[in-house]
């Protein structure tokens, strides 16, 4: 009988997962098992509620009506009777258009509307119809800085767009200035329809006879012919402006026109009664519009009386207020207005600011007032080291005095001769020690004997002496032992040969530049050249100190424990001051004359912005900037000059770059070069963010370019920007896992100086160095594989880079935007313009527009 076998499975059997034991308890017998204990992980989450559906909707309307009553708490804080108006900025973009004829066209609409102007060109609108006030500011179409000033403030702005003209170069660069800095909230009218329409009407009746007789035929002929429709031009335009609005602004365009009085009136409802857009640095700080400046000298400074109404947060007396261009100031005193100079519910008259009761609402405290202190005192005995006690002067002395030796001399042996004579002691031998050990120490006696042994012993030697002598030399050889393998080593390469070799590398090597690689100078040392650099294991996780070896510029500047923290808590407290709404009266002391008398000449509108604490201190600031396309085609070096406006402030300065990334330290950028976006790292005043940065470079004629666009990222002077400089290699022997370096260092020290550093290739190997090879620069190196003979091997060293203070808070103004010719000089202008296009081509032209009569 044959014996059965077992059947065994193969391995390709299906192999089914078990069950969890744990996996199909109930509830209920997990509860049993553990009895009430519970795990610490459950104990330290938070206890989330679950909302049933009633109570989800319930949330979700009460959310909606909060935001509801702040959009509606928003627009009742604007335009009303105890409120400030509606300020309005309106910005023609085309030089054709002339803003005062839609300004007339609004204030006409309203049969009962009470039309002012203040002293600084403002048009006040009060309109009992709609129960609102609205102040329009006109600031010069010529002016870039008056209207980026003007929208600062500004709650709606107000876009002339031309009709049949194109927008122009200038146009988009003022368009793409406002949106960068904030956009508030806007409102697009066309002003040129109706001239349209009339030259339309005009082609029509020009219409020749044939095309009549044509038109006639088809009509009178009994064959069908298709419809044609012909769009009225006006209605084309109308859509390719929307069209043009939707690509540049965000959310649904809506085009208005002044043609019909109704239209105007359309355009006042849609300013007051649409949402109002939020912009940080305007709504969380005082600011003023200035109504009416006064000026009262005092030698080459003087008061400065604006007269304003005051909107966003309260102001102090005893903080102080920027203007942009001009500076930080301190105020002397606040004013107030008993009556409205622009009220709602009476007409205006002339005079009624001049008679209006002004009651005086606080003056400054000198005890308590913010000073206008923005750097640090600088002590230059601060850090150094405490005067040195009698009993560490002592022991001073003792390890610096010279070292005194007592040594044996024959007589009449000068101090030099004898500094070279051996020690007796290390003359004569140990009696411990061994044959091998005296034999070594008698040759290098011998080797290194100033005197020959008459001198030494004072007497001659006998024949005996000779005999042994000769009976050494007899006995053992002279064999010249090499200290290291590598002594030789320059006996079998031809250096000169290498030079010529390497300069033709590096010749081919221009079209393919490596960013922050390094040729190691040959007439300074390496380990000179780099002192400041330093080698890093790895740029991500190394320590690096950022408070080692500061500047002397650190000192100056002021640094916060927490930056945001601060920053939470200084939005959060209340201002005591006064109130937003008020017609108010400041006083501004010790401002210059001069700049008074330039702002009268440029004719523009003046802001006044009230600064939160420590604004006006000075810091390290970080700004995220990325390129524009409009102005940026070439690249900015790092420290050139350029133009900032960060928020409220414009100023100059020269920053650094670094690369926008993670972690503690930042790749310093050479270049800002077209298309990127870096940090730019400077001294500059405290600024709380978010906060709008626009970048300007001026070009030789005067003219700004705008090259750049960002945000405020932070305000740290801890923030590390390593400089990389790669120092490159070329494998010349190449053994498994080793390999000879050669033109990375030319002399031996800069080897033995950089030997701890991390090597790395292009091909992703890693290694050290191991020994120099001869005194040329030649190494033996080590990696941790295969190394390729095609491959380059580097060295990565970084040194921590500074900016430089170079703060200029006063800033020319750009030339205008357009140029104005008149009809009688069209022609020689034309000329002039063609002689300068000939003699700079590349020079940005004006645009030049031209008035007939």
């Amino acid at each position: 009988m044959a014996m059965s076998q077992a059947h065994r499975p193969s391995a390709l059997k299906q192999q089914n997962k078990k069950h969890r034991t744990l996996g199909h308890r109930s509830k209920g017998s997990i509860a049993k098992t553990n009895r009430g204990r519970v795990s610490a992980k459950n104990l330290s989450k938070k206890i989330k509620f679950e909302l049933s559906r009633e109570q989800r909707k319930n949330r979700a309307k009460q959310i909606r009506a909060a935001k509801k009553e702040e959009t509606a708490f928003r627009k009742r804080s604007l335009g009303t009777q105890y409120n400030p108006p509606f300020l309005v900025t309106v910005v023609p973009l085309s030089p054709s258009i002339n803003p005062r004829t839609v300004l007339v066209a609004l204030g006409e609409c309203d049969e009962g509307a009470t039309v002012c102007t203040s002293p600084q060109g403002i048009t006040h609108i009060s309109s009992q119809r709609f129960k609102q006030r609205f102040s329009f500011v006109i600031p010069p179409a010529n002016d870039l800085y008056a209207i980026l000033d003007s929208v600062k403030t500004t709650d709606t702005l107000l876009l002339l767009w031309p009709g049949e003209e194109e927008l122009g170069g200038d146009a988009d660069l003022l368009l793409s200035s406002i949106m960068a800095q904030g956009l508030p909230t806007p409102v697009h009218v066309v002003t040129d329809l109706e001239e349209l329409a009339q030259k339309e009407r005009a082609v029509g009746q020009e219409m020749e006879t044939d095309e009549l007789e044509q038109d006639l035929g088809s009509k009178l002929s009994l064959e069908p012919h298709p419809a044609h429709f012909r769009p009225h031009k006006k209605h084309q335009v109308k859509q390719n402006l929307i069209k043009e609005i939707e690509t540049r602004f965000p959310g649904p365009a809506k085009l208005h026109t002044v043609e019909k009085p109704q239209d105007a009136l359309l355009i006042l409802r849609h300013i007051g009664a649409q949402k109002q857009r939020p912009i940080f640095f305007r709504d969380n700080r005082p600011h003023i519009m200035a109504e009416k400046l006064e000026f009262l000298p005092e030698g080459s400074t003087g008061t400065l009386r604006v007269h304003g109404y005051l909107r966003g947060k309260p102001l102090s007396i005893n903080g102080l207020v920027h203007i942009p261009g001009w500076g930080e100031f301190q105020m002397s005193r606040i004013s107030i207005y008993h009556l409205d100079p622009y009220p709602l519910d009476q007409r205006c008259k002339e005079g009624d600011m001049i008679d209006a009761e002004i009651k005086l609402l606080s003056e400054a405290d000198p005890d308590v007032q913010e000073p206008l202190t923005s750097t640090n005192e600088v002590d230059p005995m601060e850090g150094e080291q405490t005067w040195p006690t009698e009993e560490e002067l002592a022991e001073a002395e003792k390890l610096t005095a010279p070292k005194t030796l007592t040594k044996r001399v024959p007589k009449g042996t000068s101090d030099y001769q004898a500094a070279w004579i051996i020690d007796s002691d290390n003359e004569e031998g140990s009696v411990g020690d061994d044959e091998d050990e005296d034999d070594g120490d008698n040759s290098n006696m011998e080797e290194y004997a100033p005197v020959d042994a008459m001198s030494q012993d004072g007497c001659e030697e006998d024949g005996n002496d000779e005999d042994e002598e000769s009976e050494e030399e007899e006995e053992y050889e002279t064999v010249t032992v090499t200290e290291n393998e590598g002594a030789n080593y320059d006996e079998k390469v031809d250096y000169g040969e290498e030079m010529d070799a390497l300069q033709k590398m590096r010749e081919a090597r221009e079209d393919a530049v490596f960013p922050d690689e390094v040729d190691t100078p040959q007439d300074v040392a390496a380990r000179i050249r780099f002192q400041k650099y330093r080698g890093l294991q790895s740029f991500r996780t190394s320590v690096w100190d950022p408070n080692e070896n500061l500047p002397l510029d650190y000192s100056r500047i002021f640094q916060f424990e927490d930056f945001h923290r601060t920053r939470k808590r200084v939005l959060r407290d209340e201002t005591h001051g006064a109130e937003p709404g008020g017609y108010l009266m400041i006083d501004v002391k010790e401002v210059p004359h001069h700049l008074y008398k330039e702002h009268v000449a440029t004719h523009s509108p003046l802001v006044v912005f009230g600064l939160l604490p420590h604004e006006q201190k000075m810091s390290v600031v970080n700004l995220v900037i990325k390129s524009h396309p409009q102005g940026h085609f070439r690249p900015i070096k790092s420290k050139e000059r350029l133009i900032f406006h960060v928020g409220f402030r414009r100023f100059a300065n020269c920053p650094i770059f670094s690369e926008h990334s993670t972690g503690n330290k930042h790749k310093f950028a050479r270049y800002f070069h077209p298309g990127s976006t870096v940090v730019a790292t400077m001294f500059a005043p405290i600024t709380y963010s978010p906060a709008s940065v626009l970048v300007f470079r001026q070009r030789g004629d005067g003219a700004q370019d705008l090259v750049a666009t960002g945000f405020l990222l932070s305000v740290d002077p801890k923030r590390i920007v390593t400089k990389r400089v790669v120092l490159s290699g070329h494998p010349f022997k190449v053994n498994r896992k080793t390999a000879v370096v050669r033109y990375m260092f030319f002399n031996r020290e800069d080897v033995m100086w950089f030997k701890p550093v991390e090597l790395r290739t292009k091909w992703g190997r890693r290694g050290h160095i191991k020994e120099p090879l001869g005194t040329h620069g030649h190494m033996k190196c080590f990696f941790d594989g295969q190394l390729k003979s095609q491959d380059t091997v580097l060295l990565h060293l970084y040194k921590r880079m500074f900016p430089k203070w170079t703060m200029d808070p006063f800033v020319a103004r750009p030339p205008p935007l357009y140029t104005f010719h008149s009809a009688h000089n069209a022609d020689s202008d034309d000329d002039d313009e063609d002689e300068e296009e000939r003699q700079q081509p590349l020079r940005k032209k004006s645009k030049m527009v031209k008035f007939f009569s």
